[in-house]
């Protein structure tokens, strides 16, 4: 059996001393390079600041050094480079080329010239936080190179998910002593068990943030259970009442089942995708007292069709409209009565709105970790196209998922490898010629210049 374990360690033991070797092979002090985009990738997969020497008079090697130091002993995935307005580096494709020629899941801040912008991995930090993140650096006229950056880091540093890269090789300073990797591979082969506790460390971390997620959506979730049963009270059906007849019982049962689950499968809720359940159950009560109330009134019983897109507690949709979130593209959703009047009359429908880390946000622009909430309510295989242009609809389109793995965020997680494999729109902003930091100067009017958002 111990032979079995030793053979079954040993090629992931050989793999990560040759890796930790291949770092030696090509480390340096971190914060420095030559110059030009493959430069500055390579020197970002190194360490987390960057600085092209053409403007080191911009931001000194001491800066950029205890720059590097915070982020890396934050342990978040967060990249930063100081660049000069030159050929080699293209204003309109300079971030989404940098995420690629890097190729780790982060975020990403650049100072080019006079101009600052910034993309991430919506895995890593949703695209509203980073919209208002940028917006607010460039609202603050910062004169100081320094001043703008730390600015930036200190608060993206308390927004990521994430971890720091492994190649940055720990905390601290710039640079990766050889020494150290040595002393480290050693230790890895002489441990035997350096590979499982890597792995186990990973997957604590990743349950970790599953849990936290869990319980941001618990809050919203139990906020509509509870409103689902104020509509089962303010219905005042009683099944023996005078005019009640049996399909009226039966919608009843159906919609009190219903609360019953939806209850129920919150409560044994252990990862976010378990939401989904939570809510389609939710969804299919409210058809069935749509039906009970639509029976007792006399009317034409209501037919089946998704809820109201804005704010799925105002019930079953009653008509389709026309409505395009600010800056995006118009699309048809299914609406309630009281959300078409207003839209109507020129009104602002009632979104339903949850806690964000940038304030309370339409749930369409609050992040992943909603899609299996609004999966449950709408279907997976018609949402991504409501949501098409939004955060959420971007994540969806992206990554083809929306239920167990996280949330909806299926990429790679802050800090790993991913190469090319990444959503390009979340960094597909550019720098304008203006410079400034009053939100002119960036391709998208001051919201951060990310095509792919509202």
């Amino acid at each position: 059996m111990k032979t079995a374990i030793r053979r079954a360690l040993i090629g992931p033991l050989l793999l990560l001393v040759a890796a930790l070797l291949a770092v030696v092979a090509v480390a340096a002090p971190g914060a420095r390079a030559a110059g030009g985009l493959d430069e500055a990738a390579a020197a970002l997969q190194k360490g987390p600041v960057y600085v092209d020497p053409r403007v080191a008079s911009q931001f000194s090697s001491a800066q950029a050094d205890a720059l590097a130091k915070k982020i890396k002993d934050a342990d978040k995935p967060v990249f930063v480079a100081v660049l000069p307005r030159a050929a080699e580096y293209p204003p309109g494709t300079l971030l989404k080329d940098l995420r690629t020629k890097t190729g780790i899941s982060g975020v990403y801040a650049v100072e080019l010239g006079n101009g600052f912008n910034a993309g991430a991995d919506p895995r890593v930090m949703p695209h509203s936080a980073v919209q208002n993140l940028v917006g607010s650096v460039q609202r603050s006229h910062y004169t100081d190179v320094g001043d703008r950056l730390n600015s930036f880091v200190d608060t993206a540093l308390k927004s990521a998910h994430g971890h720091a890269p492994s190649s940055w090789g720990g905390s601290g300073g710039s640079g990766f002593d050889t020494g150290t990797a040595i002393g480290l591979g050693v230790l890895v082969v002489v441990g035997g068990g350096g590979a499982y506790a890597i792995a186990r460390r990973n997957r604590r971390r990743r349950a970790e943030e599953e849990r936290a997620a869990l319980e941001d959506l618990r809050v919203v979730v139990d906020e509509d259970i509870t409103a689902f049963g104020e509509e089962l009270d303010r219905l005042d059906f009683h099944p023996g009442e005078p005019g009640a007849d049996e399909a009226m019982r039966a919608d009843y049962s159906h919609a009190l089942d219903a609360y019953e689950n939806a209850k129920a499968s919150m409560a044994a809720a252990e990862h976010p995708g378990d939401v989904q359940a939570v809510t389609k159950a939710l969804e299919d009560g409210r058809f069935s007292l749509a039906t009970l109330a639509a029976r007792r009134e006399g009317r034409p019983l209501p037919e089946r069709r998704l809820p109201c897109f804005f704010d799925p507690r105002h019930g079953p949709s009653v008509v389709d409209a026309a409505w395009a979130p600010a800056g995006g593209a118009e699309r048809t959703v299914p609406v309630c009565a009281a959300d078409k009047s207003r839209l109507d009359d020129g009104r602002e429908p009632l979104a339903r709105t949850v806690r964000t880390a940038g304030g309370d946000r339409p749930y369409w622009d609050a992040g992943p970790a909603y899609g299996p909430w609004a999966g449950g309510y709408f279907g997976g295989g018609l949402l991504p196209g409501l949501l098409v242009g939004t955060l959420l609809g971007n994540v969806m389109f992206s990554n083809d998922a929306y239920g167990a793995d996280f949330g909806g965020a299926t990429g790679a997680e802050g800090g790993d490898y991913s190469g090319a494999d990444f959503n390009s729109d979340d960094f597909g902003g550019g720098f304008g010629d203006g410079g400034g930091f009053d939100g002119g100067g960036f391709g998208g009017g001051g919201d951060g210049g990310f095509g792919g958002g509202f």
